[in-house]
């Protein structure tokens, strides 16, 4: 027998004949995820197990090979985080997919890292609740958002994964289990293991079961679209909104040309006048929930006014299926700009009173890098999350702009990622532009969780020697 079906005879002793996979046999998903710029790679084995010990089972059998071990959820992230190995294994969850258990007591959720966020929203749903994270894709997987702290137009309000993550069971590089955190509100007892987890992107531990807070569900909400002529316009209305106490729970600018893009190809019509769709250069998007319809419409009405005082050209509240229809093309944005033609996907973090600067400076270095280079796109005004679709066909001339991107960013005092994690595609600028002391201190953590270097060697750092 050849050293491959050895070891897929070894992994279906561990997980059943039917879900321990030569990676030949598999479909070709298990080989990508959405980054646009990170090629696909075939792995060696597949295996979908049913529960935490045999997770423990394949880790510890990769460990003793010496094999690569890749965790996968639904592939749905942006950064190259859930490419394999060639000669790895890609641990998929599809399998441990149950929502456990609702807890209406103490507002959380029991859940497998396979669970999607429509499935655990649908189960929250019914006991009145709801798990706010919402990075624009709900087919995503529970897991998958665990691993880069994913955030969306919702963290204004809500917060990011972190923020609602309160316990884990998880498996180290080693085979070992831990638990961490619980279904309690606050812990002062050593290390945060469950914060070091979220967002290592399957490099420290492969998550098994995680604890998650959820929130009552809102009985209403308003949507208000306000068009400016000016884009620092926008950005300069955000903190007097959020200053405002109105707490919106979305707070998006989008450009004119990426909203011109969403309205065509979903075919929504947001009964904007010509005149003022040619003259606006940005959009704001304000989202008000509210227990009470009433509560609701007072604080659209008051937006509304201070939208007009802040220079937008006019304000629209937008009912039902527009809205609706707004909010959902907003949060599939990265499919328009696929389908656009775009390169690469930047989702660069400033604080947000550097956001106007920022844009001044991005349109210096596309103006600089010229060869045709574009960028456009949209993003989480109230959070300084910028969501930018690049346009540059010749490799080498896309990297020059996005690593200019990325310093610039920095120099801001923001981060080259604000929520789909380093992955592959971002590692270079991560490792060029971070603080060496801390470079340095996140690999001795990586070695602590996994000696071996076996889990998701790669993304974010390169392999150990």
């Amino acid at each position: 027998m050849s050293e491959v079906g050895s070891i897929v005879g070894e992994l279906a002793e561990i997980v059943g004949a039917a879900n321990a996979l030569n990676g030949t046999d598999a479909t070709e998903d298990y080989g990508h995820d959405e980054a646009l710029a990170t090629a696909p790679v075939q792995p060696a084995y597949v295996v979908r197990p049913a529960n935490a010990a045999e997770v423990a089972g394949v880790v510890k059998l990769a460990l003793a090979h010496g094999l690569p071990v890749t965790a996968r959820g639904s592939g749905s992230g942006l950064c190259g985080a859930c490419r394999p190995s060639a000669n790895g294994i890609v641990v998929s969850f599809e399998r441990m997919n149950a929502v456990l258990e609702i807890d209406v007591d103490n507002q959380v959720a029991v859940v497998q890292p396979g669970v999607t966020l429509s499935e655990l929203d649908t189960a929250a749903g019914a006991a009145g609740l709801t798990y706010p994270v919402s990075p624009g894709e709900l087919s995503a997987s529970l897991g998958g958002t665990i691993a880069t702290n994913a955030g969306g137009m919702r963290a204004v309000r809500y917060g990011v994964t972190r923020n609602h993550v309160i316990g884990l069971q998880a498996v180290l590089g080693t085979g070992e289990t831990i638990s961490s955190g619980g279904r309690i509100a606050k812990i002062s007892s050593g290390y945060d293991l469950t914060q070091l987890i979220i967002g290592s992107e399957g490099t420290l531990a492969l998550v098994t079961e995680a604890i998650v807070k959820l929130q009552p569900k809102p009985a209403a909400s308003q949507t208000v679209l306000a068009p400016f002529a000016d884009l620092d316009a926008v950005i300069g209305a955000i903190p007097k909104i959020i200053a405002s106490g109105v707490a919106p729970s979305i707070l998006e600018y989008i450009d004119a040309l990426t909203m011109a893009a969403i309205t065509y190809l979903t075919k929504l019509s947001l009964g904007i006048p010509d005149s003022v769709r040619d003259s606006a250069q940005a959009y704001l998007v304000v989202q008000l929930e509210n227990r009470e319809q009433s509560r609701a419409e007072e604080d659209t009405e008051r937006v509304g006014e201070l939208l007009g005082e802040l220079g937008a050209i006019d304000v629209y509240v937008l009912d039902g299926n527009p809205a609706h229809k707004l909010i959902e093309a907003r949060e599939h944005a990265f499919w328009t700009a696929k389908t656009a033609g775009a390169h690469e996907i930047v989702d660069i973090v400033v604080p947000r009173q550097a956001m106007p600067e920022f844009f001044r400076s991005v349109r210096g270095l596309v103006e600089r890098t010229g060869s045709g280079s574009g960028v456009a796109g949209c993003g989480h005004a109230g959070d300084g999350n910028v969501h930018l679709g690049v346009f540059q066909a010749d490799p080498a001339i896309r990297e020059r702009l996005v690593h200019g991107m990325c310093q610039l960013g920095v120099s801001l005092g923001g981060a080259i990622s604000g929520e789909h994690g380093i992955g592959r595609e971002k590692k270079p600028h991560f490792l060029a532009l971070e603080d060496p002391v801390k470079l340095d201190l996140m690999r001795r953590i990586k070695t602590a969780f996994d000696p071996a270097g076996i889990l998701n060697p790669g993304v974010l750092f390169d392999p150990l020697d």
